[in-house]
């Protein structure tokens, strides 16, 4: 399973260097007031890629923590229902038996 792994990165590598040796030319990128920005398309590609991911990773992060807040919620309530179990199906103690006479 690692060797295809490592054979289908190397693959996309393979991919994303030529669509990189193919997108050499320069782009310009006119923001507001102004603003402008130069440079090959490749790397205005991959800048606004990174800054997506980064985007989607962040829009993602409340609900990751309310999720693993509410497991950890989980797994205290059923650790209190086992201990509770276990109390309960435990024999009940005699009442005190005096063996000695």
């Amino acid at each position: 399973m690692k060797f295809i792994s490592t054979l289908i990165g190397f693959v996309f590598f393979v991919l994303f260097f030529g669509f990189a040796l193919k997108n050499t030319q320069e782009v310009d990128l006119h923001l507001f007031l102004h603003y402008d920005l130069h440079g090959p398309l490749v790397l205005m590609l991959l800048g606004f890629f990174v800054a997506g991911a980064f985007l989607g990773v962040l829009a993602l992060t409340p609900t990751v923590f309310r999720h693993r807040r509410e497991n950890n919620k989980h797994k205290t309530t059923i650790h209190t229902l086992q201990n509770s179990a276990l109390q309960a199906s435990a024999q009940p103690q005699p009442d005190s038996i005096n063996t000695q006479q």
